[in-house]
């Protein structure tokens, strides 16, 4: 039998996501419908959380808690440089400033040593967006205490189905304002694309539903001024400048059944990353981030990660690619960090240098293939070519 190709990452479908799929295809609505208020209900109650707004994606979620925010010209966000370029893009969509600082050797995160000097640096800062590299949501506490105050989002696209040191479910927002989630094919349940936004604070979310649906308030209680002399079930205002990031009914039937699986996908990851750990954790030139046992156990685990001496290998990283995809694996970096990027490169004062670890942690990143549908068998195959690549 021919061995498949094998991603960095992939998604898991059975036949209750098409089951679910279908039955919404043969109802009544396909875009915005019950299946979505259902979805909703679902993740909050899953995270803990007392409100989940779902919407197009995850970039659409990190735009829409910054403006439900406030987020505004003249106003600053933290951001770690160690991210998908989304997280510093979305205070900019608000014309907001991004301010990148640098990450933590351990969590590969946002620490709170590290906000404290940033604030330090520019007290004006409005919002703290920490990201939850890999599945790993750590120091959220400290992080909360080091903002004082101010509006914290977090960027938990990797970690659904992680817990806090404290025990607590990431999304339960008690560390933060909200919590930002991906549905993307890759992440740990997926909608095809899709995401959303958890919190507890019910103006928040009342701002999240408004901003998501174009600004439109269908609620006669709050509407400004009745438009004209006729109520009717027709009525609604536009009260602010919003846009189309409503998820579909399609998207959210997916979601729900990916939604039942969590738990055990969650598992599944947590067996293959402790075979990995066991099988390449004492290779020379090769070092395992976040693979303390007691972040394993807390982690959503949506990456499985490497740090690879290339020079110390007589080889460069496109090379190390390039063997591992002709025997059939693929890799992935994550991620270029955003001061790199020509477009954040132009808009900061700050120079590699001043993100040490970040450069020091990219210049070795490597992600290996890493999901629930892998067979042993597959994870083997995967360990094999590691080893050959590097002894």
């Amino acid at each position: 039998m021919k061995q498949r190709f094998l991603g960095y990452g992939r998604q898991t479908i059975d036949d209750a996501d098409i089951a679910a799929v279908v039955d919404v295809l043969r109802g009544d609505f396909l875009t915005q419908g019950p299946a979505v208020e259902r979805f909703e209900t679902a993740l909050a109650d899953r995270v803990g959380a007392k409100h989940a707004i779902a919407v197009a994606n995850g970039t659409a979620a990190l735009h829409l808690a910054c403006l439900a925010a406030g987020l505004k010209a003249g106003d600053v966000a933290v951001a770690p440089t160690m991210t998908f370029v989304a997280t510093a893009n979305a205070p900019l969509y608000c014309g907001a400033r991004t301010e990148l600082v640098d990450i933590g050797r351990h969590n590969l995160g946002l620490t709170a040593d590290i906000l404290r000097a940033a604030l330090a640096s520019h007290p004006e800062t409005k919002a703290v967006l920490p990201v939850y590299f890999a599945g790993l949501a750590d120091g959220a506490a400290e992080l909360a205490a080091a903002a004082d105050g101010r509006t914290i989002i977090a960027d938990a696209c990797h970690a659904l189905g992680g817990v806090y040191e404290d025990g607590g479910p990431v999304g339960s927002c008690q560390h933060c304002d909200m919590s930002v989630f991906s549905f993307h094919p890759v992440k740990p349940i997926t909608t095809a694309e899709g995401g959303a936004v958890t919190t507890n604070d019910s103006e928040l979310a009342r701002r999240l539903q408004i901003l998501r649906n174009h600004g439109i308030e269908r609620d006669p209680a709050r509407f400004v001024d009745q438009a004209d002399d006729e109520a009717g079930p027709w009525q609604h205002q536009q009260q602010a400048l919003g846009f189309n990031y409503r998820m579909t009914d399609i998207q959210a039937a997916l979601g729900l059944a990916q939604l039942d699986k969590l738990d055990a996908m969650l598992a599944r990851r947590r067996q293959i990353a402790a075979y990995y750990d066991a099988r390449l954790g004492n290779l020379e030139n090769i070092v395992l981030p976040q693979s303390e046992l007691a972040a394993r156990a807390r982690s959503g685990l949506h990456l499985y990660l490497l740090h690879i001496d290339f020079a110390a290998l007589g080889i460069t990283r496109p090379e190390a690619m390039t063997q591992l995809r002709d025997r059939g694996i693929g890799t992935q970096v994550h991620y270029i960090p955003v001061h790199r990027q020509p477009f954040h490169r132009d808009r900061i004062a700050g120079t590699p240098g001043d993100f040490p670890v970040s450069e020091q942690y990219y210049r070795g990143a490597l992600s290996i293939p890493f999901f629930p549908s892998m067979t042993d068998h597959e994870v083997e195959f995967t360990v094999a070519a590691i080893k050959d690549l590097v002894q």
